[in-house]
């Protein structure tokens, strides 16, 4: 055999613990992948780490020695970009750093770290246009809630922004592509799970779900919205520039229910 793929739960603790095998078993590692996503190579043979917390803990020790914050930080945004092969590339940055005497977080000689200077930036990016473009809808049981299908999975950095910024009112932002979301209560922000029925919509209020004021409210901000928008200044190639046509499902301008 030449070398191993280390498959894992999908967890950043899981990743953690493949790094520690690699360097307690002393592995070639050719490749990490999730489980699901994982699939076998002819030349390599496959390994199943299983995520300890301990274990995953101890290598995160190692990295806050080794690197800065800002560095730790890279890391964290890769891993949550989901990005095919980021794993590989998160463990060869990970070996660079561990291997260097000097920290080694701006060295962009290193391909792997530039990969990851590269990846937050679109991390980043997608991060600061869902606290942009997240719309509130208000529920029959007062709840402000929201859905979401970011390309990346920026649920978790967000948390921070809208339980600051949202502090007074209790609020649900879902990720529907990963099948999480963030639940406030006003006292404090927790990770959920919960079965949404096909007809909620991205935006749109049905009346089964949203409160009447929140119908009359988007409404009246379409009507808003269409009239000081002047059609003989629009410029939509500097529209698409800001807001690009993905983001549009979830403002309540480009909806057309009403």
């Amino acid at each position: 055999m030449n070398g191993f793929i280390l498959k894992y739960d999908g967890s950043f603790e899981g990743l953690l613990c493949c790094v520690f095998e690699a360097y307690h078993q002393k592995l070639q590692i050719l490749d990490i992948q999730p489980l699901d996503r994982a699939a076998d190579q002819l030349f390599a043979e496959s390994l199943e780490v299983n995520t300890d917390v301990q274990k995953a803990s101890r290598v995160l020790k190692a990295l806050q020695k080794k690197t800065s914050s800002q560095g730790l930080l890279r890391i964290k945004w890769t891993f949550l970009s989901e990005l095919p092969g980021m794993e590989i590339q998160l463990f060869r940055a990970i070996r660079y750093i561990f291997a260097s005497e000097k920290p080694v977080d701006a060295d962009y000689s290193e391909d792997s770290i530039l990969y990851l200077a590269q990846t937050i930036k679109k991390v980043g990016r997608e991060k600061h246009r869902m606290e942009a473009f997240v719309r509130f809808r208000l529920t029959h049981d007062g709840i402000y809630f929201a859905l979401i299908e970011p390309d990346f999975n920026v649920l978790p950095i967000i948390s921070r922004h809208f339980t600051s910024r949202y502090a007074d009112q209790e609020w649900i932002i879902y990720d529907l592509k990963r099948g999480f979301g963030l639940h406030y209560d006003k006292n404090s922000t927790q990770f959920i799970q919960l079965d949404l029925p096909e007809n909620v919509g991205i935006s749109g209020a049905p009346s089964e779900y949203f409160a009447n004021e929140e119908i009359a409210f988007q409404e009246l901000w379409q009507a808003y919205f269409n009239n000081v928008n002047i059609k003989s200044r629009v410029n939509t190639r500097l529209h698409l520039q800001h807001v690009p046509r993905r983001y549009w499902k979830y403002l309540t301008e480009k909806s057309s229910f009403a």
